[in-house]
């Protein structure tokens, strides 16, 4: 390793020992999450996004521009994965316990829009989710999320048009909303 890389190894201390700080790991445990991991995996998903942060430092690449969107875009992708790996069913009560862990539930009725839209998010496509996930519960904006999937803004859009008008109309449709 050369001289240079260990010093900016060094100067990037507190970067090295954890990449991600509270707010950081407390979205790509949302992004994980809602993408229905279930928290008994949150952890171990966490745990990857700061590998794979660590990996690339190792490898001696460029820190993403933005830690946080390159991390809610890394745990997105993580969660996808696994959810192609388990079947839709069994994780809808594992998501809604995530979900009730991530917000306080205000009663029956959050509870019954909860359901009706983590069944919303399961019946979505895994393009459409992952935008509409990354969008409003990641919070990253459209350019964000093209940059780092690396597709056009304007496919972002589509998607996530599509996406929300499938989930409207699933939730009009169950009489949620």
């Amino acid at each position: 390793m050369s001289v240079l890389r260990r010093k900016a190894r060094r100067a990037q201390g507190d970067v090295l020992d954890d990449p991600l700080d509270a707010a950081q790991e407390r979205r790509v445990r949302a992004v994980l999450a809602l993408g229905g991991v279930p928290q008994a995996d949150l952890p171990d998903g966490v745990q990857q996004v700061r590998l794979r942060l660590l990996e690339r430092a190792a490898r001696g690449d460029e820190a993403p521009r933005d830690v946080s969107a390159w991390a809610a875009v890394v745990a997105s992708n993580l969660a996808m994965d696994w959810h192609r790996a388990k079947r839709r069913q069994e994780r809808v009560g594992e998501r809604l316990a995530s979900l009730r862990q991530l917000e306080h539930p205000s009663g029956e009725d959050t509870s019954v829009l909860s359901l009706a839209v983590a069944q919303g998010l399961d019946e979505l496509p895994d393009a459409q989710r992952q935008v509409l996930v990354l969008r409003f519960y990641a919070d990253l904006p459209v350019r964000g999320i093209a940059e780092e999937l690396g597709i056009p803004e304007g496919t972002v859009k589509s998607r996530l048009h599509t996406a929300v008008r499938a989930l409207r109309a699933r939730l009009h449709e169950d009489e949620v909303v």
